[in-house]
Protein backbone atom coordinates (compact mmCIF):
# COMPACT_ATOMS: atom_id res chain seq x y z
CA UNK A 1 0.00 0.00 0.00
CA UNK A 2 1.60 3.77 -0.58
CA UNK A 3 1.88 5.84 2.18
CA UNK A 4 -0.28 9.36 0.97
CA UNK A 5 2.10 12.39 1.46
CA UNK A 6 1.73 13.50 4.67
CA UNK A 7 2.74 10.33 5.83
CA UNK A 8 5.60 10.51 3.59
CA UNK A 9 6.83 13.76 4.96
CA UNK A 10 6.32 12.53 8.60
CA UNK A 11 8.73 9.64 7.95
CA UNK A 12 11.33 11.88 6.27
CA UNK A 13 11.56 14.22 9.84
CA UNK A 14 14.13 13.61 12.10
CA UNK A 15 13.74 12.94 15.63
CA UNK A 16 13.95 16.61 17.47
CA UNK A 17 15.73 15.93 20.57
CA UNK A 18 16.14 20.05 21.31
CA UNK A 19 13.57 21.92 22.87
CA UNK A 20 12.86 25.70 23.21
CA UNK A 21 15.18 27.00 26.32
CA UNK A 22 18.20 24.75 25.89
CA UNK A 23 21.50 26.21 25.27
CA UNK A 24 22.86 25.31 22.00
CA UNK A 25 26.32 25.74 20.44
CA UNK A 26 26.85 25.84 16.57
CA UNK A 27 28.87 23.57 14.67
CA UNK A 28 28.76 24.52 11.61
CA UNK A 29 28.41 27.00 9.16
CA UNK A 30 28.61 30.80 9.24
CA UNK A 31 28.11 31.39 12.81
CA UNK A 32 30.48 28.33 13.86
CA UNK A 33 31.31 27.92 17.55
CA UNK A 34 28.72 30.53 19.05
CA UNK A 35 26.18 29.75 21.13
CA UNK A 36 22.41 30.72 22.30
CA UNK A 37 19.06 29.49 23.95
CA UNK A 38 17.21 28.03 21.35
CA UNK A 39 13.81 30.38 20.72
CA UNK A 40 11.88 27.48 18.92
CA UNK A 41 12.39 24.65 16.87
CA UNK A 42 10.68 23.98 13.45
CA UNK A 43 10.44 20.53 13.26
CA UNK A 44 8.93 20.91 9.92
CA UNK A 45 11.63 22.26 8.20
CA UNK A 46 13.88 20.87 10.94
CA UNK A 47 15.68 24.05 11.81
CA UNK A 48 15.63 26.00 15.01
CA UNK A 49 15.86 29.68 15.79
CA UNK A 50 18.48 30.70 18.26
CA UNK A 51 18.55 33.26 20.45
CA UNK A 52 20.92 36.06 18.62
CA UNK A 53 22.23 34.20 15.67
CA UNK A 54 21.77 34.26 12.01
CA UNK A 55 20.52 37.98 12.11
CA UNK A 56 19.18 38.84 8.92
CA UNK A 57 18.01 42.22 7.62
CA UNK A 58 14.68 42.61 5.99
CA UNK A 59 13.06 46.05 4.47
CA UNK A 60 9.91 47.22 5.00
CA UNK A 61 7.96 48.98 3.45
CA UNK A 62 6.04 52.13 4.75
CA UNK A 63 2.40 50.63 6.10
CA UNK A 64 -0.19 52.21 8.09
CA UNK A 65 1.21 50.82 11.28
CA UNK A 66 4.70 51.49 10.47
CA UNK A 67 4.21 54.95 8.34
CA UNK A 68 8.08 54.93 8.11
CA UNK A 69 8.64 51.64 7.25
CA UNK A 70 12.69 50.61 7.47
CA UNK A 71 14.89 47.95 8.37
CA UNK A 72 14.20 45.08 10.83
CA UNK A 73 16.70 42.35 11.95
CA UNK A 74 15.45 39.33 12.27
CA UNK A 75 16.70 36.10 13.49
CA UNK A 76 16.28 33.13 10.91
CA UNK A 77 16.34 29.29 11.58
CA UNK A 78 19.42 26.99 11.80
CA UNK A 79 19.13 23.83 10.23
CA UNK A 80 18.90 21.20 13.39
CA UNK A 81 22.27 18.74 11.76
CA UNK A 82 24.50 22.15 12.64
CA UNK A 83 23.47 22.79 16.47
CA UNK A 84 24.18 20.66 19.12
CA UNK A 85 23.47 20.83 22.95
CA UNK A 86 26.13 22.39 24.67
CA UNK A 87 26.76 21.11 27.94
CA UNK A 88 27.74 23.22 30.36
CA UNK A 89 29.68 21.03 32.98
CA UNK A 90 32.10 19.57 30.13
CA UNK A 91 31.96 23.01 27.99
CA UNK A 92 31.24 21.46 24.72
CA UNK A 93 28.53 19.98 22.33
CA UNK A 94 27.09 16.97 23.37
CA UNK A 95 24.36 14.28 21.87
CA UNK A 96 21.10 14.32 23.73
CA UNK A 97 18.82 11.36 24.17
CA UNK A 98 16.19 9.79 26.26
CA UNK A 99 16.42 6.77 28.83
CA UNK A 100 13.43 5.02 30.52
CA UNK A 101 14.05 3.94 34.06
CA UNK A 102 11.50 2.58 36.64
CA UNK A 103 8.69 3.39 33.47
CA UNK A 104 10.25 6.86 33.41
CA UNK A 105 11.52 8.92 30.51
CA UNK A 106 14.23 10.98 31.26
CA UNK A 107 16.20 13.38 29.14
CA UNK A 108 19.87 12.96 29.02
CA UNK A 109 23.30 13.62 26.94
CA UNK A 110 25.63 11.23 25.85
CA UNK A 111 29.25 10.73 25.86
CA UNK A 112 31.64 8.14 25.44
CA UNK A 113 32.44 7.99 28.93
CA UNK A 114 28.96 8.77 30.54
CA UNK A 115 25.29 8.89 30.37
CA UNK A 116 24.00 12.01 32.59
CA UNK A 117 20.55 13.20 33.38
CA UNK A 118 19.85 16.88 32.09
CA UNK A 119 18.51 18.87 35.11
CA UNK A 120 15.51 21.44 33.33
CA UNK A 121 15.46 24.44 33.79
CA UNK A 122 12.56 25.93 36.25
CA UNK A 123 9.44 26.65 34.10
CA UNK A 124 8.21 30.31 34.25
Amino acid sequence: MALDSREMEAKKRRKVRLKAGDEVIVISGREKGKRGAVRFVDKKRDRVVVEGLNKVKRFQRPTQENPKGGVLEMEFGIPISNVMFYDAKTKSGKRVGYLREAGERKRVVRSKKETREIKEKAEK
